[in-house]
């Protein structure tokens, strides 16, 4: 597998992701806040992406466990881990508060990069950051 194939095949499948993301609505951070905003405004644009997204993984699923192999990897690399444990929980609960808190997740933050927004810039530098801090935890701990 030559990696300007798998590079090609990364990269259309980013801008296939960002397209939707921005199809969708949801690089405006006010979208997630409308969703999570239960009691005032409540907007559930967000819940029908999510049910979008998890039909068409669950097809992905399903269509891998048919093949061989995918198209451009020797092997599918899919999780084997379903322990529910602490390190789970509190990196959920985190990603939760910070995804309510800015309105984005990493995927449209970087999609959202593209409108050229000084929050959208931050929250990326912040995320890079915070990967790197996690990385030299990690790395330290082991």
């Amino acid at each position: 597998m030559s990696p300007a194939r798998r590079l090609a095949a990364a990269l259309l499948s980013g801008l296939l992701f960002g397209l939707g993301l921005s199809l969708s609505g949801m690089l405006d951070p006010a979208r997630v806040r409308g969703f999570l905003d239960v009691t005032g405004a409540w907007d559930p644009t967000l819940a029908f992406v999510l049910g979008g997204a998890v039909s068409v993984a669950a097809l992905g699923y399903a269509v891998a466990r048919r093949l061989p192999r995918p198209a451009f990897d020797a092997a599918f690399h899919l999780p084997v881990r379903t322990r529910i444990d602490g390190p789970l929980v509190a990196g959920a609960a985190l990603f939760g508060i910070g995804w309510g808190l800015s309105g984005f997740c990493p995927g449209p933050a970087v999609a959202a990069l593209s409108t050229g927004a000084l929050p959208v810039f931050v929250f990326v530098v912040a995320m890079l950051v915070g990967m790197a801090a996690h990385q030299g935890f990690v790395r330290g701990a082991s």
